[in-house]
């Protein structure tokens, strides 16, 4: 037997992001069987309408339906789960449950939400038998009574019902009554519905009545009624999808990512349209053979488009020629906007029937071009579904991800082969276009006025003024007193004089409105800013009253706009309340329509990551699409945000709560899970004044603590990750007990000098950052030596005066013949060159003789000399790279000799040389490797030392 679930769609799903959405699927479970469904994107009520048919082997076993809100980067949230008997199914009428919304149940009763939503599902045992298991012309209880195990499961392709006949209707009541009460009297009951239809025991299905067979294939007909041609299709799909949101990427990456001179309509019809070439000529490209391609059919009563592909893929390198299935949906069809879901399973190859691989095709129309023509913006986005756990989940991925890379390469390629794709050097759009994109329907001016009057302000000067024209038409004429003359009416009393003081201050109010209305309705200016050499994550907007040149322009209000907390599409036209006692009096608001144009592509995030390599001094690699977009799910961040860095750590308030500090170019964001009590927050890095670095002490367990203070009035959002908050009102974020201190401390520092200093103050960094570099693109990534422990390899004060010791690093014959005495050949050396005030640097490079390392391995290093604060000496500091040896990308060697006058040797000088080793990865050899290293060191050093003492005799 086997029990056909569907899953329909579900509603009123608890929101387990931060966004205020889920991202749910469905999970079915029912012995070892278990299937999962497609994840959909920010709903609360998703849609699947996806079926799904198990194995049924025992009627005690429990369909378990389980809903998660996937998250990439963490585990699965659990929103709720159900459990329906197979026996529940199996005694229903027709062996059957109706379509109907079944109540999600919490995991435990100590889960916070209690209502998790419903689920709509129809549930039905499949009545198919196959002739090799039963005869259709012989009673099903004598046929069962043969079967050797009561948990055998029954299938086959037939839909038609049994023709069995029993004596008369009692009998059969009784025999379906008393057959219930076992495993086999069920399935014997299954095939028995019918049995009052029949007239005799040894009729032949052949022999039944028309009306009976056109019942068997009704289905059929109905799924050959609803094939319609493609066009037709469209037209119907139409109307259905309008309004309906575009489906968004998938999260294993873009595969395809192009725009191409062709309307939207027309790209749907090559790549899709039955008529259509392309996929066939694709195949052919390919070496695909035996491509048959299905007739778009509506199922679910026109609620999908759907179509079955197969082929034969050819064979590669790895895997041998398979056959593949293909089902495309229709997910979106509103004659601009479509969506194809195509999804793949190979069962052939190995482990092919435990994942699907699902591609989207999302055809948007792109921008009109300077010659007038139509372009379309294709993306093809892809992931994994797997339908069964396996240990060879990340082996798939990794294969496939390679794999379709280089497929949609070509297919790319190979499109474009056909239709023209859109440079950008050829779009021709000008500002006035992009705008003209951006402009809303045109409102007229009574609209305009209504939204702009329709305040407390202008409806009580409304009706002031209708009491006081009521009041003068009621009221007589008074006689003339006090300083009153015949035209001049003063007020007679205190309470006149406030009242018509507060009658004319309104009235000026009213009229200033209006003298407002009339001069913005006039201008409109655009202002455009290069932004994007830094993403933009704050825009500040003040109003002033200006008068001239000469006159202090008075504020009327002001207002900010966080791009990181605002979809730009919806800043594309937005009315923001102004701030201010001024404009909270009038209730003013500012009409904006902001636009960000990306004139760099895609090399953005490249060229931002190269930048910030600069200023923290090591390698920042970029994120996958799936991890970035995990972290924009985890805070609810736009998806042009991208993560730079993370780190592990504590966040220091009453209790210590460890978590992942998250570093991206505009936010700094902390999150953590504790028993299932998540801590979620971020604020800008604008948002911090100022930066402190405490020493370690016992509360922070012996690590140094990173203090961040907000600015006043900044990052409220942020105050429950707060360990204090000063008398002015500034929040403070105390982080400690990184696993890589040195690291985590200069990328803060370093995106945060990007992003809250003065134009100024960021060219001196620059300039200091550049002057402190001791080490060429060549050599690889610069830590600073001061990230790395020195430990004293040498001192001894040597009977050689300090300037002629220093000859060593002079570039000169002294130099020259030290290094090749210590097994330095081809050595080479730059002259050295001021980088500021008494510091010098230069370029070192030699290879090593072979009985120094039998790798010959080769050496790039950077000096940097300058003299010691009290002036008796130099220090001297290195940084070398080690090529061409097993694990020189592991590790740098930095060295620092101090040498300075010997107070005890009057012609004599104290030498001393300070060894570190940088890792830049990690190795279980290391401890071998530094001994090695500080041996080697220690043996050339004397070497060298005995050189030089040599030549300072001989001369």
């Amino acid at each position: 037997m086997k029990l056909v679930v569907r899953v329909i769609e579900a509603r009123n799903i608890p929101a387990m992001d931060q966004n205020g959405y889920s991202d749910p699927y469905v999970r079915l479970q029912l012995g070892r069987q278990r299937f999962k469904t497609k994840v959909v994107r920010k709903s609360l009520s998703p849609s699947w309408e996806e079926e799904f048919s198990f194995k049924v082997e025992d009627l005690k076993d429990e369909l378990v339906i389980s809903v998660l809100d996937e998250d990439k980067y963490f585990n699965d949230d659990f929103v709720g789960f159900l459990k329906i008997p197979v026996s529940r199914v199996f005694d229903a009428d027709n062996k059957s449950l109706p379509t109907a919304w079944h109540s999600l149940q919490p995991k435990n009763k100590k889960s916070k939400n209690k209502d998790c939503g419903e689920i709509l599902l129809t549930i039905s045992f499949s009545h198919n038998t196959s002739s090799a298991d039963f005869n259709i012309n012989s009673d099903p209880l004598d046929q069962l009574k043969t079967t050797e195990s009561p948990k055998r499961s029954f299938s086959g392709p037939s839909n038609a019902p049994s023709p069995v006949r029993v004596e008369d209707t009692t009998s059969s009541r009784e025999e379906k009554s008393c057959a219930q009460k076992t495993l086999a009297g069920r399935i014997a009951q299954m095939f028995n519905k019918n049995s009052d239809t029949a007239s005799d025991r040894g009729v032949d299905f052949l022999e039944l009545p028309e009306t009976t067979k056109s019942e068997l294939f009704d289905d059929k007909c109905v799924d050959q009624s609803s094939s319609a041609s493609f066009e037709e299709a469209m037209k119907t799909m139409e109307p259905r999808d309008l309004g309906s949101e575009v489906p968004s990427n998938l999260p294993g990456g873009v595969l395809v990512d192009q725009m191409y001179v062709i309307a939207p309509q027309d790209l749907n019809t090559l790549l899709f349209s039955p008529d259509s070439n392309f996929p066939r000529t694709w195949a052919e490209e390919q070496g695909n053979t035996e491509l048959q391609i299905g007739p778009w059919r509506f199922e679910n009563g026109c609620e999908s488009l759907k179509r079955d592909v197969t082929y034969i893929k050819a064979a590669n390198k790895l895997i041998k020629a398979t056959k593949g299935f293909e089902e495309q949906t229709y997910l979106k069809a509103d004659g601009k906007v479509f969506a194809i879901l195509a999804s793949v399973s190979t069962p052939e190859v190995m482990y092919g029937g435990s994942f699907k691989t699902e591609l989207l095709f999302c055809i948007t129309p792109g921008p009109e071009l300077s010659s007038g023509e139509q372009s379309s913006h294709l993306v093809i986005s892809w992931r994994m579904n797997f339908l069964q756990s396996t240990m060879m989940k990340g082996m798939i991925e990794n294969g496939a991800r390679s794999a379709l890379r280089e497929t949609y390469e070509q297919f790319a390629t190979f499109l474009s082969q056909t239709i023209t794709p859109v440079d950008s050097n050829d779009m021709g759009l000008n500002k006035e276009q992009i705008l003209a994109s951006l402009q809303p329907e045109p409102q007229s001016d009574w609209k305009l006025a209504v939204h702009y009057f329709a305040n407390f302000t202008v409806v009580s000067s409304f009706f002031m003024g209708i009491y006081v024209l009521i009041h003068i038409w009621l009221a007589t004429s008074t006689t003339i007193q006090g300083l009153e003359f015949v035209g001049l009416d003063l007020p007679d009393s205190i309470g006149e004089f406030i009242v018509c003081g507060v009658l004319v201050l309104q009235g000026e109010r009213f009229l200033q409105l209006i003298s407002r209305f009339m001069q913005a309705r006039k201008q409109k200016e655009i202002f455009e800013y290069d932004a994007m050499d830094e993403p933009p994550s704050m825009l500040d907007v003040e109003v002033y009253d200006f008068d001239g040149p000469f006159n202090e322009a008075t504020s009327l209000g002001h207002a900010e706009i966080n791009f990181v907390k605002s979809d730009i599409s919806d800043l594309a036209d937005v009315w923001i309340p102004l701030q201010g006692k001024l404009a909270q009096a009038c209730q003013s608001k500012l009409h904006l329509r902001i636009f960000l144009n990306n004139t760099k592509g895609s090399n953005v995030v490249k060229e931002y990551l190269t930048k910030m390599e600069k200023e923290v001094g090591k390698k920042i690699n970029l994120r996958s699409p799936q991890t970035n977009s995990a972290f924009q799910k985890l805070f609810g961040l736009p998806p042009e945000e991208f993560l730079i860095n993370d780190f592990t750590c504590h966040l220091k308030r009453k209790m210590l709560l460890q978590g992942r500090l998250f570093l991206s170019a505009r936010i700094i964001g902390f999150h953590a899970n504790l028993f299932g009590h998540k801590t979620n927050f971020f604020f800008l890095w604008e948002d911090i004044e100022d930066i402190q670095v405490l020493p370690p002490s016992l509360s922070s367990m012996g690590s140094p603590v990173i203090v961040m203070t907000l600015r006043q009035g900044r990052g409220m959002d942020a105050r429950h990750g707060a360990k204090t908050q000063d008398e002015e009102g500034r929040l403070k974020f105390h982080f400690h007990s990184f696993v890589s201190y040195n690291v985590a401390h200069r990328t803060i520092m370093a995106l945060w000098k990007a992003r809250s200093l003065s134009p100024e103050q960021k060219v001196q960094i620059v300039e200091e950052s550049e002057a402190k570099s001791l080490q060429s693109e060549e050599g690889g990534t610069f830590l600073g030596l001061e990230d790395v422990t020195m430990s004293e390899v040498y001192s001894s004060v040597l009977p050689v005066p300090m300037s002629f010791f220093m000859e060593l690093f002079g570039g000169g014959e002294l130099e020259r013949a030290v290094m090749e005495k210590a097994g330095c050949v081809s050595y080479s050396c730059s002259s050295w060159e001021s980088e500021k005030l008494d510091v010098y640097e230069r370029q070192i490079y030699y290879r090593f003789d072979k009985c120094i390392s039998r790798y010959r391995g080769e050496v790039t290093s950077t000096q940097q000399k300058s003299p010691l604060p009290n002036g008796n000496g130099w220090l001297v500091e290195e940084v070398m790279t080690l090529h061409g040896v097993p694990l020189g990308d592991y590790f740098n060697l930095h060295l620092r000799y101090q040498v300075e006058d010997s107070p005890s040797r009057p012609k004599g000088c104290l030498a001393q040389v300070y060894l570190g080793v940088a890792w830049l990865k990690s190795t279980r050899h290391q401890k071998r490797i530094t001994k090695n290293i500080v041996s080697n060191l220690e043996d050339r050093l004397r070497v060298k030392l005995s050189v030089i003492e040599k030549e300072f005799a001989a001369r």
